[in-house]
Order: structure tokens, then sequence, then C-alpha cells
């Protein structure tokens, strides 16, 4: 692997351009330098003599294709062809730049376990510390993924999300035969959630989930439905008592939202309780750490309707209800800012590609591009504007790379990265 990831040494670069050149070509040796530290695990699955292309100048050309704009293997190719001289110095390039075909079956083969490990390497060096913050969990399937031909179902995975920090934290398959309740506990072990605060959907709201959430000394909100209908009818019918009664004699905690946005109302009220004002409430041993029940009324007024809509939880926090409203309401984070961008600007559901290990590892290339964008906040455009700025500015790529590779970022006034 040592020598698929040699390096060209920026002494030897064309530099024909003066100071400013020369500048550039430092800036993104180093930030190559970088990218061939985080991914040197991963093993080049070729062999020895179909080696025509460096697995380090497949790696960088297709990390920053996706960056650009890039939705799958022609796009890869297109963007090496049009930034070949740039590429030329700080990538070997021994044959030019590769075809479609070769992007497509080294991804194919690259185990996605190793790629996995290396970008979890890679989000520990671009998150701070943990404490307070609110991670979010939740699923999505890769709607394009699919294989009618193989009987090969489409890709869901989940994936933990930075809602302060607008980092994908981490990512597992779910298997087949299998659901979210297995790949969170297995999710949750790949990352430090020391101090967090997570919140998963009905889905993940499991005893075991709940007592390996305290185990690794955070705490936890989880969204209470009909999959636990006992649980879920005695804490319906005990908030609706209670609200009818006005909450006389229970200690309460209450908080209140109103927000306007895209031609709509919306209403949020919670009220907080501690488990012991409900009395006997069913089985509660088996939720660890569990202090806290919660009601959440949405009453969303659209220009042609209002809709209503009571949410219960369970939460090993302390009552109170601002906190407690505020991290339900960051939840749909992970669906807005990550799903969604995922969906609308990487065009992530259209994607067909599908065969072999190829759909989990572009999946990681999108999330390590999502990651980057989001790190450069210099550009205060939306993130489609930063992605097409990135393809057609290799000064602005370097701006980017630079926030999220190494660890001395650019001067905002250096001449390279002039926003």
């Amino acid at each position: 692997m040592s020598q698929g990831f040699e390096m060209k040494s920026a002494d030897a670069t064309k530099n024909s351009g003066g100071n400013r050149q020369a500048k550039q070509v430092a800036d993104i040796g180093s930030i190559q330098q970088s990218l061939v530290e985080h991914f040197s695990d991963i093993k080049d699955p070729r062999v020895e003599r179909t080696k025509k292309h460096q697995l380090t100048d497949i790696l960088v050309i297709a990390i920053l294709a996706v960056i650009a704009g890039a939705q799958g293997w022609e796009d890869i190719e297109n963007y090496g062809i049009s930034k070949q001289q740039w590429l030329e110095e700080f990538l070997v390039l021994p044959n030019g730049i590769p075809s479609d075909d070769t992007f497509r079956r080294v991804f194919e083969f690259i185990n996605p376990e190793a790629l996995n490990r290396c970008f979890l390497s890679w989000v520990e060096t671009l998150v701070t510390k943990m404490g307070g913050e609110i991670i979010p969990i939740d699923g999505k399937t890769i709607r394009g993924s699919y294989d009618r031909n193989q009987g090969k179902s489409a890709l869901h995975v989940i994936s933990a999300w930075s809602s302060e920090q607008h980092l994908v934290l981490a990512q597992m398959k779910v298997e087949d035969k299998s659901n979210e309740i297995t790949a969170i506990p297995a999710l949750l072990e790949l990352i430090d959630i020391t101090g967090a605060i997570i919140t998963i959907d009905a889905m993940g709201t499991q005893t075991e989930i709940a007592k390996k959430i305290i185990d690794k000394k955070a705490d936890y909100i989880l969204a209470l439905k009909a999959n636990h209908p006992t649980l879920c009818s005695q804490v319906s019918e005990w908030f609706e008592t209670a609200l009818a009664d006005n909450f006389q004699g229970i200690d309460v905690s209450y908080d209140n939202r109103i927000e306007k946005g895209h031609h709509r109302r919306e209403i949020r009220e919670v009220w907080t309780v501690p488990i012991a004002a409900i009395g006997e409430l069913y089985q509660p041993k088996l939720w660890t750490g569990l202090r806290t029940l919660v009601m959440v009324v949405r009453v969303r007024h659209l220009w042609n309707k209002t809709t209503r809509e009571v949410q219960f939880y369970l939460t090993s926090l302390t009552s109170d209800a601002q906190l407690i409203g505020r991290a339900i309401r960051k939840h749909w984070g992970i669906e807005n800012e990550a799903h969604w961008t995922l969906d609308c600007t990487f065009a992530e559901d259209a994607c067909r590609i599908r065969s072999f290990h190829s759909p989990r590892n572009f999946a990681l290339l999108r999330r390590i591009a999502l990651n980057a964008l989001n790190c450069e906040q210099s550009y205060k455009r939306s993130l489609r504007q930063k992605m097409k700025r990135t393809a057609m500015d290799n000064n602005y790529m370097i701006r980017v790379l630079s926030c999220c590779f190494i660890n001395n970022t650019l001067d905002s006034s250096d001449s390279l990265c002039q926003a």
C-alpha cells in the first residue's frame, strides 16, 4: 500500500507562475499529504498487473470530484480530465486520468469497512468536545441502489449527525433482513458521545438502546409511539387528564414557541414532568436512567388547513421543558440538513450506482463532501453554490479542503482564498 500511496514531491512539480503559483502548490501538497494519511489504511483491491493508476490518485480525484458535484463515475472522470493540468501539480498520474470504468471497478471492491474507519478517524479531527451536543440518529434508504435483476434491495444506512457542528459523525449499514434496532448500538460504539444528548425516533425506542446510551455517559430523548402500546397508552391518558386539570398540584415544566415561515405558522407547546408524578408507571425499571416524560403539541396553521399533532417522549434528562423542547426540535436537523441535502443537492436517491460495494462507498464519498463543504464558512452562499464554485475555482477548492484536511487553515485574507 505504501507504493500505492507514493506522493509526488512538491519540488518536482511545475512552478512557472512565480510566488503565487508556489504558494498554491505548497498548500495543495499539504492537503494531499493529509488525505494520504487519513486514507492510507485502505488496501488496493486490484491485482498488481492491472495497476496502471495509483490508488492515491483515484481516491483524491474521486473525493475532489464529489465535492465539486460529481454524481457518478463518468462525472468523476470528466472532472479529472477538466482539471488534469492542475491535478498534475500534486498527483503522480503515471497514465493520465483514470477512466470511469477504473473508478467504478476500484470502488466496487474497496473494503467499505476500511473506508468507513478512515472516515471516522477523519471526522474525529473535525469535531470538538461533544459535551452538551445534540446528536440525532436516523436512518435513510438510498432508493436508487436496488438491483432488481440481482434481487438486491436498496441500501439502508443510519447516521449520527452533529446538530451544532453540522457534520455527519458516523454511518452504519443496516444489514439485510435486519433493522435499525440492531444497527443503532453498533453505530453508538463508533463515536464518543460523552455528555451529549442522543435523540432517536420511535424505531430506536428500545430498552437496550437506552442502556447503551447511559453506559456511554450520555443522555437520551426517545420518541414514544405505538410500538410500545401499553406504556404509550398510559402516558397519553395521564397527560390528557393532567392537561384537563391544568396540571394542578403537579411539578410540571412548560415552554412554548411560535415560528413563522414558508407560508405557515407553527405553535409548539412542551410539557415535561418527572416520572414520579405519574405514580405506577408501566415497567419503568426497564428504561435505564429514565427521569422525565414529555408531551409536545404542534399546531400548524397552513394557508388552507390547520393540523394538530401530539407526541410523547422518554428522556434521561431532568424536567426542563425549554432544554428538552430545543433538543427535540434539533432532531429534525438530520432530516433537513443531512438527508434532504443529500437527496436534493447531491442527488443521492436518483443515483443508480448499485454493484458490489460501490453504493456504500459512494455514499461515504458524499458524506465526506457534505462535511467538507459545511466546514468552509467564509463563502456565505448555499451548499449548491459552494459546490459549483469548487468545480469552477481551484483556489476555492483549496480553501474548502484546507478547512477540513489540515489543522492550520488558510487565513481569510490570503489572496488564494478570497471569497
